[in-house]
C-alpha cells in the first residue's frame, strides 16, 4: 500500500523509498554501495551553482555518475538566478533529475543567502524555481525545510510556488532551519503540506528504521520518503523498509560478516576514486558509522583513527570483525 513505483516527471522510480543529498557522504562510492539495496531514487551532495558557473573542477567531479545505477537526481544551491540557470543547463545534461536545495542550515552556506536561508525571501524562491525550471531538460525538484524558524513557517506557501511554477515534486524536511537536526521533525506541517498541492510529496526526517518509514506513511501521506542520516553506515536500511512494507515482518539483519564485506567493499570503492591518502582519511567517519554500537567499536575507531594506509586499515578492520564472530 505505501510502497510503489512513483513517477517525477517523465522519470518513473520503481520504488518511493528515495535516497537523500547529503554533502561530504553521498558521493559516488556511497551511492555505488547504496544501489545494492534498491533505493528508488539517489541524491548526488549538493554542488554550488557559482562553482560551476566559474568552472570549478573540484566542483565538477562531485557529478561524475560512472559504475552507477539510473535514476540519479543531481543537487544544486544558489541564490542567484542567472549562475541557477546556468548550472541547470550543466547539470540537466548529466542528471535524470535537478533538485534545488532550500533546506541546508550549514552557517557557511546560509551567509551567503542559500540554501534555508531562501525561506525568507519567497519572491526570491519564486525566481530561483523559475530559472532552473526553464534552463532544465529534464524533472526539477525542490527539497526544503518547514521554514526558517518558528515566527516563519512557509512550507505549505514555498510548496504551492513549486507547484505553479512547474516543479515536479517536492521534499519536505520537518524541521526548521533554527532547529538544524535537533529536537523532532513536524509531521504535522508534512502533513499539511502533503494536503496543499497535488503533485508528489516526499517526507524527509527522523526515517532511522522500519518503523519511523511506516509512520511517515501513514500520519502524513506522503508519496515517498527520503531517508538521509538513517543510511549512515547502514545502506541495508532502503531494502529493510521495502520489505517490511511490503509483507509487514522484518527482514534478518545483516550479519558481522555482511557488514564487513558492505565496508571492505566500501572502502576500494572510495581509494578507487580518491587515492589512498585521501580515501582513507575520508572512510574514517564512515567506519565509524559502520560500527556503532559494535563491541569495543570505540576503542577501535580510536586505533583507525591513526592509521594512514590501506594494508594497515584492512588487517586492522578485519581483525576487528573476526573478533567479533
Amino acid at each position: 500500500m505505501y510502497l510503489h513505483e512513483l513517477k517525477i516527471g517523465n522519470v518513473e522510480l520503481q520504488n518511493n523509498i528515495i535516497l537523500a543529498p547529503m554533502a561530504g557522504v553521498t558521493d559516488l562510492p556511497f551511492r555505488i554501495i547504496v544501489e545494492k539495496f534498491n533505493p528508488g531514487l539517489v541524491c548526488t551532495e549538493m554542488v554550488s551553482s557559482k562553482a560551476l558557473y566559474y568552472g570549478d573542477e573540484k566542483t565538477k567531479k562531485l557529478l561524475k555518475t560512472e559504475g552507477e545505477k539510473h535514476p540519479i537526481s543531481m543537487q544544486i544551491f544558489g541564490s542567484d538566478p542567472e549562475t541557477m540557470g546556468f548550472a541547470t543547463k550543466y547539470v540537466s545534461n548529466l542528471a535524470d533529475i535537478v533538485d534545488i536545495n532550500m533546506g541546508c542550515p550549514a552557517p557557511k552556506v546560509v551567509k551567503n543567502g542559500d540554501g534555508s536561508r531562501l525561506l525568507l525571501d519567497l519572491n526570491k524562491v519564486e525566481e530561483i524555481i523559475k530559472a532552473v525550471v526553464t534552463n532544465s531538460k529534464v524533472p526539477v525538484t525542490l527539497k526544503f525545510r518547514k521554514g526558517w524558524d518558528n515566527k516563519n513557517i512557509v512550507a505549505c506557501e514555498v510548496a504551492k510556488i513549486a507547484e505553479k511554477n512547474g516543479i515536479s515534486a517536492i521534499t519536505i524536511h520537518g524541521r526548521t532551519r533554527d532547529e538544524f537536526y535537533g529536537g523532532k521533525a513536524d509531521l504535522d506541517i508534512i502533513k499539511k503540506v502533503k494536503e496543499s498541492v497535488n503533485i508528489p510529496v516526499i517526507g524527509n526526517g527522523d526515517i532511522v528504521d522500519e518503523e519511523s518509514a511506516k509512520n511517515m506513511f501513514e500520519y502524513t501521506g506522503v508519496d515517498g520518503i527520503m531517508i538521509g542520516r538513517g543510511s549512515m553506515g547502514n545502506p541495508w536500511i532502503f531494502e529493510q523498509i521495502q520489505y517490511y512494507l511490503k509483507n509487514g515482518q522484518k527482514m534478518n539483519k545483516p550479519t558481522i560478516q555482511e557488514k564487513y564485506q558492505i565496508l571492505k567493499e566500501h572502502i576500494e570503492l572510495d581509494i578507487q576514486e580518491k587515492g589512498e591518502m585521501v580515501a582513507i582519511n575520508e572512510m574514517r567517519k564512515h567506519i565509524a558509522w559502520y560500527t556503532k554500537n559494535l563491541k569495543d567499536s570505540s576503542s577501535f575507531r580510536n586505533e583507525i583513527n591513526n592509521i594512514n594506509n590501506k594494508e594497515e586499515l584492512m588487517n586492522k578492520i578485519e581483525e576487528y570483525f573476526y573478533s567479533l564472530k
